[in-house]
This record gives C-alpha cells, structure tokens and sequence, in this order.
C-alpha cells in the first residue's frame, strides 16, 4: 500500500488583548494532500490500507466525510485516529470514477479547529466486461442471382468498458465459414462498432442452401483481453440458373381420326434447380401446328409434358403431324460464373439474366415429336352441304326441288349411300333414295304455320355402308314465293250497335294472310237493300266504320259485306249486328240492357193489351190443332212473314198433340223431321225497348207461353244447331254458316208441323224475330196518333 507522508505545519496564533476578557480568535489555513488509487472491482481481502495521512500530535482526532463514507458508496472508506485510510469493500469504475471526501481536524480539547483537509479518490478501470454482438444470431436470406455487389448483413457490437481506453476498444473479424466454396469468399469490414459481411463471387443454390460464418468480436485489454463470438447463418433462395433439358418420351404417339381430348404422348425433362420452385416448373411450347390441333400441360408432379389431341384430325389430309416442342422454366433464367478471382477488391465474375436465347442466354431445349394419324371410316358429306331453291306455294304434287349429292373421302373404304330426309314438319317432300332427288309429296303452302318468314327447311341425310354406318348432313331452305290464294276475312262477324237519335257507327277490320300485293288495304261492298239504312265509311282500309242510320230499328239484323283485297280477289261475309238500347253507348254491349223509365202513353198500353190478346189466340188454337179434323182458316195479316198461321177461331182444348204422328204428316208432305224438337235453346228474356213499351214482365209472359204452346195444337218448330239445319234463309239471304254464335239460333225455314204452313224463323234469339213485327206495328199506331 502506498503511503503518503506529508509535513503539517500548523500554526495557532492566539493573542488575547483585551482588558476584561480574552476573546481567543482562529486563523485558517488549507491543508492539500495528493489523491489515492482504488482499482475498481479489486478482490480484497478487505479491509485494506490505502494510505495514511501524518498530522501533529496535538491533533488528536480526525473525521472523515463525503463518498465513500456518508456519502455513495457508504461504507467503501474509513480513517483511524493515527491518520491510516481503509478501503473495506469493492467499487465500479463505471458507477464511480473518482470520489471527493474532506477531513475534519480536532485538537486536544476536542475542538475543531479552522484547518480543513481535501482528498480525492481516483477509481482505476480494469477490463471486466467483454465486447458482445447485439444479437447472438443473425438470420439472412439472399437470392441466388444477387450480384457481390450487394451486402449481406451489418453486424453491431458494443463494450461497457471506457471507450477512451483499450479494455473498452474492440476489433470483429470472420472467425469460419461453412461450408467452403472455391467460387465464393466472404469478408467483414468494420467501421467502429459495426461490422458489415460481404462475398465476391457467386452463389449457388445447388453446392450450398445454407452458409453458417462465426464472427468474434474482442477487446484490446493490456492486462487481459476479453471477447465474444456471434453466428451468421445465411439461406440461399433458389434461382433459375439450370434450364430443363428433354430426356425423352413415351406414349402410343398415335390418334385415330377425327378423335380429341386422347393424350398420345408424355414428355420427359430434368432440372436441376429445387423440386416445386417457380426455377424448376417448366411450360411448354408447341411449333408447327398450323391448326392447332394439339395442345400440351405439365404434370406438375413429374414435370412432364401432356400431349393431347384438341382437334380432331383427318387422315385424308394429313396422317402424320411432326411438331417441335420446346420446354422452359416459369421463372427468368439467371447464371453466375466466376472468371478471375483477384487479390484485393471484387472478383472478375460474368453475370447472364433475360429472356432465353437473347443475348448470352442460351437458347430453350426442344425435342421433335411425330403423330400417326390412324384411318377410319368417314362419314359421308355433301358436295354442297346447303342449298335454297325458290319456288311459289301450290306448286303440283312432283314438282323438281333439288338434287344432293354425297362422297365420301376416305381412301381406304369404298361405301355405297342411301339419301334420306330428316326433319320435315310438314312432310312436304320426297327424297330418291338412290340419287339425292327431292320432289314435292304435297302442296306447299306459305301460310302454314311450318313455314317461318317464307322460308321451310328440309334436313336430308346421306348414309354410307360402313360398320358402323355413318351419315351426312344437309340442309335445303325452301323459300316460297306467295300467291293470292286467299281472301280477305273479317276479324270480327258479330256487332253490337246502340239506337240513338242520328246516324252510330262499330269498326268492321278484315285481314289477309297473303302478303303483299295480295293484301289490303281492302275495300269494303254492303250487300242486298241497305240504302238510308247502312253503310261503309270509309269503303278503302284495313279498318272501316259501318254506319247504321237511325231509321234502323232495334233488333238483330243480318248484313252481306263484301270485301276485295287489291287483285279485286274478294268474299263475301255475312255480319251479325245487334241493335239496342245500351247500357252505356261508348262500349255497346246487347247483352245488358239499359232500363228505361219513360211512361207509356194510352194508346201504347192500347197496343200491348191487342197484342197480348193476339198471343192468347194463337195458344189457344195450338190446342185445337189435334181435336178437330176440319179448321177454318182466318186470314191474318203477316207482316214480314214472322207470324205462325194458325187458322182458327176455336179455342183451345187440353188434348195432347202426339208429337210423333205430327213429325210423320209433316216428313209425308216433303218436310224434314227434326232431330229433336225438345232440344231448342229457350229465348232468353228480353227487355223492352222505347219504341216497343212492353215491359220485362210482358217478355217473360211471352218466353213462358213458348214454352207452353208446345202443348196445343199448333207446334213451332225451333231450329236446331246442328249440321243438317243449315239452309239459305229466304227472307234475308243469309248464309247459315256465318250465323253461328254465342246463343244465338242458327237460322232457316220453318212451317207448322200440322198444317204444313211455312213460316220464316223469327231470328237467332227465338221470338225476338216476332217482337220486332210488333214493335214496327206499335211504332206505326204511336206515329198515327200523334198525328
């Protein structure tokens, strides 16, 4: 232990002058000592003397204070009463670099004097922390086509120890490499505390996935030198630096024809680079298939190429097919070569990347391939596989359409044919079995629903003899130029019309399915005694009005309408018009009728109550038809004909008119039985119109004694729908097949079936025929009247 002897000179000067008391006065002096050394971290044992400090001896007592004492680190340093200065435990250089204490002196009568004492404690550093790497593994990952160009990782190191110093300075350098490689070095080059790792030359997934440096980082400590070491593990990701190359193939290497999706050839190559990588997986390229018959897919187990037949090939033009395929990575292809390796600074390498066969990229592998195409037997075709004739509808039965014709190519089977048809709606043609010949087996019609914008297609098919057989396809497009062989029509036969105080008109449309010029617009002829009564306005169209006059009385009237389309070609139509008193006039309907609330005057009462007397003597001589042999005729006055003739005056009596005997008088004098007589539709219930003044009751009285008349004498006979009742109407021209409609009687002649009186049918709605007489009658007594 190094000791320190230092002189104290200390002088006391004390001088009392003073006349009653004597006032002691202290003087101060500095007293400078040198400082101790204590190396940080020492050993012991403790304690240990650091230093001892000479004083006079009339200086008794001694005090310490400040660090290391009561100060941080307490308790490091003590001082004895003979100036001896103790070090009793360890202390850090990095914590503590020097420690500031002070002394305080006492004498013999334990009085501290005014002399202060300063003493300073220098820690001295040692080397006890060892340099480290922030991280005592370092995990990289490069591509195998980096260039030595790039950096691999930086390395950081640090040393708690005083950096000014040299256990606090410190040095990295590559300790290993693993595993070795002639193409490739790497280095380190620190700058301070950081380090960074570098290669010259290439890497190369296939020598090496993975390179592992030991890196050492270690001070420059005088007495002892500390250090530490770190690992770099770097992974090489694999690149496209080895190109696949053909090894051969395997397969039928031959198709039929006219076979697709047949996988005729497997394609073998190999790679170097790692399985499942985008550097290992190929694609591949067909060159020469103009047709592109062919396409090819990687197995992506085996890498393989799978050569399929997309399109179906033909022997007869081509039964083989040479292709050339060519195989390569999806990756880009990329290659380092080593060509000088230098003493200082990067080494002379070559470097290849891009597209292959540009530049110094190698070119792809390719292989030649061949394709047996296998014959068979080919289906027939036509010489031309499609045809139109033209032609107009109603040509006769036989006519010449079209002739197809049928070979067949192959050149190893000689087949016979047998022409057919196909699809034929209509069964409108025939085909010669032998010679392709199509004629006509009917009348081509262009309206017919078969028949689609004029145009009606024919499949024809033509049938070799091979085994198995097979056909052909053609097609004939018949298109069929139109003729006038139809008339105009009119959409509607029917009209309902409403009495009004002036002319009312209803819309007749007509149409013909003929197209043009065999069409409308058409003109529009009335027929019969229509003057002032009916007409067409206007007469040219497609739609007219019919323009009814109000002299036309209510009821139901058949009209002849002539239509002519623009040949002149013309029908005639016969037209149902019902006029009545409408519900509502906008929308005439007969069906629901309007009720009227107008009074009846007394000579219209007078009217219906003659009437009414007119209907009880007609039913009453209906019961005397069977009861007297001999009847007096009473003459009647019919007007148009709508009145049964009954001739006589007796009344009626309850005798049973024997149906059956009444049929055969009637079929002996020349008349047509009825098929049956029970069968006729009732009349259903009129209401009155203004011009008649007979009430709904009145209508339905007249319905009722209808149906009881059938019990006397006289029988009406109702017409009956059916196909032998239609007959020309006299009266009214009427043709019976147009007067067919909903609940309407079809219309003819009638005759009492005893009598054998001949009587005109009183229209389609049974009795209306009879009130119209009446309603003409009552009209002219109201006219009368008034005047």
């Amino acid at each position: 232990m190094e000791k320190i002897h230092i002189s104290l000179l200390m002088m006391l000067c004390l001088a009392i002058h003073k006349s009653s008391s004597d006032i002691l006065r202290r003087q101060k002096r500095n007293w400078i000592i040198d400082s101790f050394s204590i190396e940080e971290e020492s050993t012991g044992p403790f304690p240990y003397e650091l230093g001892t400090i000479e004083i006079e001896k009339k200086f008794t007592v001694l005090r310490l204070h400040g660090q290391g004492v009561d100060k941080d680190p307490i308790g490091l340093l003590q001082i004895n009463q003979g100036g001896t200065v103790t070090v009793h435990k360890k202390v850090d250089y990095e914590q503590y670099r020097k420690l500031k204490l002070t002394f305080e002196a006492y004498d013999e009568q334990n009085e501290r004097v005014d002399t202060r004492l300063g003493m300073e404690v220098k820690i001295l550093d040692i080397n006890d922390h060892t340099p480290t790497f922030d991280k005592q593994e370092y995990k990289v990952s490069k591509k195998e086509s980096d260039s030595q160009d790039t950096y691999v990782v930086t390395l950081l190191a640090t040393d708690q120890d005083s950096r000014n110093t040299p256990n606090g300075t410190f040095d990295m350098k590559l300790i290993s490499v693993t595993p070795q490689s002639s193409d490739l070095e790497f280095s380190l080059i620190q700058n301070g505390e950081t380090g960074t790792i570098d290669f010259n030359g290439c890497l190369d997934y296939q020598k090496a996935e993975k390179y592992t440096i030991l890196v050492e980082v270690k001070d420059r400590g005088e007495k002892i030198k500390r250090s530490s070491t770190g690992t770099v593990i770097i992974n090489i990701e694999d690149e496209n630096n080895y190109l696949p190359v053909f090894t051969g193939q395997s397969g039928p290497g031959k198709v039929k024809e006219y076979e697709k999706n047949v996988l005729v050839l497997r394609l073998h190559v190999t790679d170097k680079d790692t399985k499942g990588t985008a550097a290992w997986k190929v694609k591949y390229t067909i060159h020469g298939d103009t047709n592109n018959n062919f396409r090819i897919t990687t197995d992506p187990e085996t890498n393989d190429g799978l050569l399929y037949v997309e399109k179906e090939l033909d022997y007869e033009v081509d039964a083989l097919k040479n292709l050339t395929i060519s195989v390569q990575n999806e990756a880009p292809y990329s290659s380092c070569k080593v060509r000088n390796r230098l003493s200082s600074g990067k080494w002379d390498v070559v470097t290849v990347k891009g597209e292959l066969g540009k530049g110094q990229v190698p070119p792809p592998s390719t292989i030649q391939v061949t394709v047996n195409v296998e014959d068979v037997n080919d289906p027939p075709i036509f010489t031309t596989a499609f045809k139109q004739v033209k032609v107009k509808e109603n040509v006769p039965v036989g006519y010449y359409l079209e002739t197809f014709t049928a070979i067949d190519l192959d050149g190893t089977h000689a087949n016979q044919f047998e022409y057919s048809k196909g699809d034929d709606p209509g069964d409108w043609v025939t085909v010669d079995s032998k010679t392709g010949k199509i004629t006509t087996s009917k009348i081509l019609d262009r309206e017919s629903p078969f028949v689609k914008d004029n145009i009606y297609n024919v499949t024809i098919y033509a049938v070799d003899s091979g085994t198995p057989p097979l056909t052909g396809t053609g097609t004939l497009e018949i298109y069929l130029k139109d003729e006038n062989d139809n008339t105009p029509v009119l959409a509607v036969h029917t009209v309902d019309m409403c009495i009004s105080d002036g002319p009312s008109q209803a819309n007749i449309t007509a149409f013909d399915i003929d197209g043009d010029p065999y069409s409308g617009p058409f003109r529009f002829v009335l027929q019969g005694d229509v003057k002032d009564k009916w007409s067409v306005v206007p007469d040219i169209g497609y739609t007219v009005n019919l323009v009814k006059e109000d002299i036309v009385y209510a009821g139901h009237h058949e009209l002849q309408l002539e239509v002519f389309d623009l040949q002149e070609q013309s029908s005639v139509h016969n037209l149902s018009v019902t006029v009545c008193d409408c519900f509502n006039p906008m929308m005439p309907n007969c069906r629901i009728r309007r009720p009227t609330g107008s009074s009846m005057g007394g000579m219209a009462i007078g009217m219906v109550l003659v009437a009414l007397l007119l209907f009880l003597g007609i039913l009453l001589l209906g019961f005397l038809v069977s009861c007297k042999d001999n009847h007096e005729f009473i003459p009647i006055d019919d007007p148009g004909n709508n009145l049964m003739k009954c001739n006589t005056e007796n009344p009626g009596t309850d005798c049973k008119v024997v149906l059956n005997s009444i049929i055969q008088e009637d079929v002996k004098q020349g008349q047509t039985a009825p098929a049956d007589v029970s069968t006729a539709k009732p009349r259903p219930s009129l209401t009155r119109s203004e011009s008649m003044g007979i009430s709904p009751t009145y209508s339905y009285s007249m319905h009722q004694w209808h149906r009881q008349s059938q019990r006397g004498n006289t029988i009406h006979r109702p017409l009956i729908q059916s196909a032998g009742a239609r007959q020309t109407y006299t009266d009214y021209h009427m043709n019976q097949e147009q007067s067919r409609g909903a609940g309407w009687y079809e219309l003819g002649n009638s005759k009492s079936l005893m009598t054998n009186t001949k009587y005109s049918a009183w229209g389609k709605n049974g009795y209306s025929g009879l009130l119209s007489v009446l309603d003409q009658r009552i009209y002219t007594l109201e006219e009368k009247e008034k005047n």
